[in-house]
Order: C-alpha cells, then sequence, then structure tokens
C-alpha cells in the first residue's frame, strides 16, 4: 500500500496492484550511467519484454520531475537514456533531497528497492549487488546495497555481487547483518561476468517457486530485511575467469592512480572493464540482466 505522496505508479502497475498480478521492479541506473545510447533504452525495453514474456508486469523505477516513479513509459526510459550520466546516480542518501528540489534521479539497487517497498512490489531484478570493495578496510567504501538489503523487504535477484568487489568480505557482511542469500541452482557465489567464484552460499533453491514461499514466510513470521537470490550468467555467455580478472586488476589500478572513489568508482571501474575486453563485458552484462529479470518473473508469479 502507498502510505506517501511521492510515489507514483504507471497506468499499468497500479492496474497490476488492483487486479492482484505479479510486478517485477527494475532498476534505473543501468539505463542512464549503464551503457550506451541508445543501446541502454533497447536493453531497458528488452527487460521489460523479457518481464511480461515470464508472466510478470514490469516496474522500471526512477525519479523523474521529483517523484519515486514505479513504472515508466517508454518516453519517460528514452529521456534517461538520452540524458545519461547527466541524470543523479540515486542512493538512498539521495532520495528526499531529489524529490524536495523536484529534480530526476536514475535509482541504484538501494534506491529501487525502496522504492518498490514504498508500491508493495516485492522482487527486483538487477545485474549486480554493489557490495565491500576492494581495500574497504581502509577506505569504509561499503555499498549501501548491503544496508537496503538487511532493512527492506525485497527479494532481489541478481548475479552476484559485482566482481570488482571484495566478494569474501561482501558475503561475510550479508551474514553479519543475516540477509537469506540464495544461489539459484547453484552451491556458490557467481562472480558477474562468470558463474563461480569459489565462495559457498548458504542455501541453495533449483525451482523458483521455493523461493517465493521461503520469501512469503519470512515476511509471515515478522523478518524485516530483504533475500538475496544470486542467479549465475547463462554458461554460454559467461568470460574467462584468468580474462576478466586480469581486466579487473588493470581497472581497479587505474582508478586509484586517478584518485577516483565512492558512487564514482563503479560507473568508472566498469566503463574500463568493457574497453579494455573490446566490449565483451558489456555483452556479457546485458545477458546476465535478461536471465535474472526472467528468474525474479518467474519467482513473483509464483507468489
Amino acid at each position: 500500500m502507498i502510505r506517501n505522496m511521492f510515489t507514483v505508479l504507471s497506468p499499468e502497475v497500479e492496474a497490476a496492484k488492483r487486479e492482484g498480478r505479479p510486478i517485477v521492479a527494475l532498476e534505473s541506473t543501468i539505463i542512464s550511467h549503464g551503457m550506451p545510447y541508445p543501446q541502454n533504452v533497447e536493453t531497458a525495453l528488452n527487460c521489460q519484454r523479457i518481464c511480461r514474456e515470464n508472466g510478470a508486469v514490469p516496474a522500471t523505477c526512477a525519479i523523474i520531475d521529483g517523484k519515486l516513479c514505479v513504472g515508466l513509459t517508454d518516453e519517460q526510459i528514452d529521456y534517461l537514456g538520452r540524458e545519461g550520466q547527466k541524470v543523479t546516480k540515486a542512493s538512498r542518501r539521495d532520495i528526499p533531497m531529489l524529490l524536495a528540489m523536484r529534480k530526476d534521479g536514475a535509482t541504484t539497487v538501494a534506491a529501487t528497492m525502496i522504492a518498490a517497498a514504498s508500491a508493495g512490489v516485492r522482487v527486483f531484478a538487477t545485474g549486480g549487488i554493489g557490495g565491500v570493495h576492494r581495500g574497504a578496510e581502509t577506505t569504509m567504501d561499503i555499498s549501501a546495497d548491503l544496508e537496503e538489503l538487511a532493512e527492506t523487504p525485497v527479494c532481489v535477484v541478481c548475479a552476484g555481487a559485482k566482481s570488482i568487489l571484495d566478494l569474501n568480505l561482501t558475503m561475510e557482511y550479508l551474514e553479519t547483518k543475516g540477509v537469506p542469500v540464495i544461489g539459484f541452482g547453484t552451491d556458490e557465489l557467481p562472480a558477474f561476468y562468470t558463474r563461480k567464484s569459489g565462495i559457498k552460499v548458504p542455501w541453495r533453491a533449483d525451482e523458483p517457486a521455493i523461493i517465493a514461499d521461503a520469501y512469503n514466510i519470512s515476511r509471515e513470521i515478522g523478518y524485516q530485511g530483504g533475500m538475496l537470490v544470486v542467479n549465475p550468467i547463462p554458461e554460454e555467455y559467461s568470460m574467462d575467469a584468468d580474462v576478466i580478472n586480469k581486466a579487473i586488476d588493470e581497472a581497479i589500478e587505474e582508478a586509484n592512480q586517478k584518485g577516483i572513489k565512492g558512487k564514482e568508482t563503479t560507473p568508472f571501474l566498469l566503463a574500463k572493464i568493457k574497453d579494455i575486453t573490446g566490449g565483451s563485458s558489456l555483452d556479457a552484462n546485458i545477458q546476465l540482466v535478461y536471465n535474472n529479470v526472467r528468474l525474479a518473473a518467474q519467482i513473483a508469479a509464483s507468489m
């Protein structure tokens, strides 16, 4: 149920809520900061199509003119794609000021979870979550996504944490916060571009319905936070681990040399990795997002 005057549902999402149909939230940072125009718009529209094909209504989220929009029109998606990085990359800390100043924002994982929860949307598909950055023991660079997972009751489907991060520390942080982490068809944490990381996940599920049941039970017994479902990139799109790790190391070294920190780190690293790999990392990124949307829709439909 919407309890504020700042959350706005698209007509399609509003109808789905009224009729009790499954809905999947989608983020908008991938549109404005994830890839160039028009590929960003094409990818966003394909995500919506895949969601519908798998039995759920897509609800792409963004902040438009000071409103937390849950469900965007094609025109709004095209606008975010054309504006690109001129649109604020919005996390939890940015939402109040963007709404107060009637500005636009492309929602990160944390902000999309907030938008989804405000509209009663229970499932959210993204590419990869943020996490604990390498060197966080000195920089304290830890994504707000992890805190949001601990606080906000949304089931997040991803291909693991982005492989530019410290995956071991990210899993430790999630464990400390008590976030249920479930591998879909896998016993270990996917490493975004690759299917394996060598890090075990606490639970495995091989059917979307099991995940849906676990989420519903968590709500029934009073869990306050969310749930993380890690879904490996399809085998045919998985990258060679040595190639991608070498590219990540080169990108991180350059970021350190240039003093790039905070929320600028991830876009810079992903762009550098794309350049180093000749664009193959971007292709993998797109395919893993599609795979996550497909699974999220199936989980939502099972709820």
